[in-house]
């Protein structure tokens, strides 16, 4: 029960009072019971953050549960993965997709790409700019999205213009989104790379990450935390001073409302 709680606290947490059904009678008495141990209370105090009771429900009636507790990964795979993505963002119902093309056209290279990629012969890379040519032939255009596919694997990208409100949207779908559940660093990008490419990608990836309150927030440190040090003792008075500033007090009879404080 507390890995479950654990495992989905990005939906449970705060979003009101939940049922926690199980064929585990004694978690029925558990949390009410007053002879706990050290673990029992300190997952007591991790209890107590969430609003639920626990009800008992016969394992042969908790048909839920076997159904969650399948593999994904045998599951018949009817079509190729990388097709399904392009075809899935691709849909004209998509708005974001529709975002994306609306996009290109206040990006030059993403124009000179569509150009390149729509009309393809010797001469259209020499037209494109310097830093395009190299790469030109890894676009190609699909319905009017401009797709780009590296030299080592055959995974299709939907290329993302250079638009900071376009790119940040895709970022919170793939990091923020309740179905995300705030992945790290690495996996993030995985997830991103799949459907999404634009230059420095695994920088926006990292700065995202980084600065993503909730990760900052639930997330355990990399580094290990010093232990508290204490502060030297002062041999001598006068040796160790702090000042601070106290205003927005009652005015005296000289309408003064500030003081400053030494402490020795």
């Amino acid at each position: 029960m507390k890995y479950a709680l654990a495992k989905f606290r990005v939906y449970l947490l705060g979003s009101g009072p939940f049922v926690v059904y199980t064929d585990h009678a004694s978690l029925q008495t558990a949390v009410k019971s007053p002879h706990i141990s050290q673990r029992m209370a300190r997952w007591l105090s991790f209890f107590a953050e969430y609003d639920f009771p626990v009800e008992y429900k016969l394992g042969r009636l908790n048909v839920v549960t076997d159904a969650l507790s399948r593999r994904p990964d045998y599951a018949v795979k009817t079509a190729d993965a990388n097709r399904i993505g392009v075809e899935r963002v691709s849909a004209p119902s998509s708005s974001l997709i529709d975002d994306v093309k609306a996009a290109y056209a206040s990006d030059a290279d993403a124009n000179q790409l569509l150009n390149c990629a729509s009309a393809p012969s010797d001469e259209a890379p020499r037209k494109s700019a310097p830093h395009l040519r190299a790469r030109a032939h890894r676009y190609r255009v699909h319905e009017g999205l401009l797709l780009y596919s590296a030299v080592d694997d055959d995974v299709i990208r939907i290329v993302v213009p250079n638009d900071y409100d376009l790119r940040m949207r895709i970022m919170y779908k793939y990091h923020n989104a309740p179905t995300a559940e705030h992945p790290g660093r690495e996996k993030t990008y995985v997830l991103l790379t799949r459907d999404f490419y634009w230059n420095h990608q695994y920088k926006w990836v990292r700065k995202y990450v980084r600065a993503c309150e909730v990760c900052q927030r639930g997330k355990p440190a990399a580094l290990s935390q010093a232990q508290p040090q204490s502060l030297p003792t002062p041999s001598e008075c006068w040796q160790s001073i702090a000042m601070d500033v106290v205003i927005g007090l009652p005015p005296d009879s000289k309408r003064r409302t500030g003081v400053v404080v030494f402490v020795d």
